[in-house]
């Protein structure tokens, strides 16, 4: 993005800015990021953690700890062209000290990030969060949600967070997710990845009535599943029936058009589309204030975030651990980002 002659404007609780040159505002950049395992080195008795202990199988020190940390930090700012992301949505994360470390234990302290994190019932201890940029971003109000359709004693995988977000003069509805993996099958955990689905859709679906139709909903993170899967049509798919029916549903940035960019995650020499964002109809089409479009979304992939593949073809992740073995890398995903331009 541009730099070059920038006039700040403070606008109620956003910071809006301004190219000198062109009189154009800039655009306001969005981030997901699944960091892998991003687990400090105190015991958890409440958590399955031992695995991420020094005394534990993957021998994580706090040698490896603040290596992790620096590389998270240097993608962060590469992401932001190098000035970092308003909205930093991360899952695998473990607590919210990780993201204290994070956002004030390295050079992101110079960038004024805000913290939002609720602990997730997932048995591994792993939870999303949001890092946000306080001179951009106004956080109206945040929290967790679970499907009313299950017993809480019975979810035991990450909540969804939910953030109402004031940026510019907009408000901005933001879901950050990382739903059940299919570790064990592609039908472990399915279940309640359709509970979630139908909840993530029932939220979108009710900002959009008590804002006639006018809400800016994001809804991002690690699906565990392609924008193709039948899932996801849960949450994509427009209604025939109901209160919302005929309205224009959200659309998947991920999953629209023929992408050049592969996907977030490769498996046995397939990559695969799990990060993903979704958008509100609003969003793309209002007349004013803040939208965006299939253009505006992207897959992050520097050189520094793949390395060769070592079994097949091509270039795959450069991870922090290949299995239980260290490889001081940075994530076995890549991040994605969304911008949303001032119109």
């Amino acid at each position: 993005m541009k730099r070059t002659g920038i006039l700040v404007l403070l606008i109620y609780f956003g910071i809006q800015v301004y190219s000198q040159n062109n009189g154009r505002a800039e655009s306001v950049r969005i981030m997901f990021y699944n960091v892998e395992n991003l687990f400090d080195t105190i015991d958890d008795t409440l958590r399955e953690d031992d695995e991420f202990l020094p005394s534990g199988v993957r021998r994580w020190n706090q040698s490896r700890y603040k290596k992790k940390l620096g590389s998270i930090y240097k993608t962060i700012i590469a992401a932001g062209d190098w000035s970092p992301p308003a909205l930093v949505g991360l899952c695998e994360i473990e607590n919210r000290k990780v993201l204290e470390d994070l956002a004030y234990g390295t050079y992101l302290s110079n960038s004024g990030y805000g913290i939002i994190h609720e602990e997730s019932p997932d048995e591994r201890g792993i939870d999303v969060g949001l890092i946000f940029r306080k001179d951009m971003v106004n956080v109206i109000g945040y929290r967790s949600l679970i499907p009313s359709t299950v017993r809480k004693e019975d979810f035991r995988t990450r909540s969804v967070l939910y953030a109402k977000c004031e940026i510019l003069t907009d408000t901005i509805h933001l879901l950050i997710n990382h739903w059940p993996s299919r570790r064990g099958g592609v039908l472990a955990g399915e279940s309640m990845r359709n509970e979630i689905a139908v909840m993530i859709r029932s939220v979108a679906d009710s900002l959009d009535r008590i804002s006639g139709g006018h809400s800016k909903v994001i809804i991002i993170g690690d699906f565990n599943c392609s924008p193709e899967d039948p899932v996801m049509s849960i949450v994509t798919v427009q209604k025939d029936t109901g209160e919302t029916a005929g309205t224009p549903p959200p659309v998947n940035l991920a999953g629209t058009g023929d992408r050049a960019d592969p996907g977030t995650y490769r498996y046995l020499g397939t990559w695969e589309q799990l990060d993903q964002v979704i958008v509100s109809d609003w969003l793309l089409n209002s007349p004013d204030g803040l939208v965006t479009g299939n253009r505006h979304f992207r897959i992050f992939k520097p050189d520094f975030l793949l390395e060769n593949d070592p079994k097949y073809p091509g270039m795959t992740t450069f991870p922090t651990y290949k299995g239980y073995r260290y490889r001081g890398g940075f994530s076995d995903h890549l991040p994605v980002l969304l911008d949303l331009i001032p119109r």
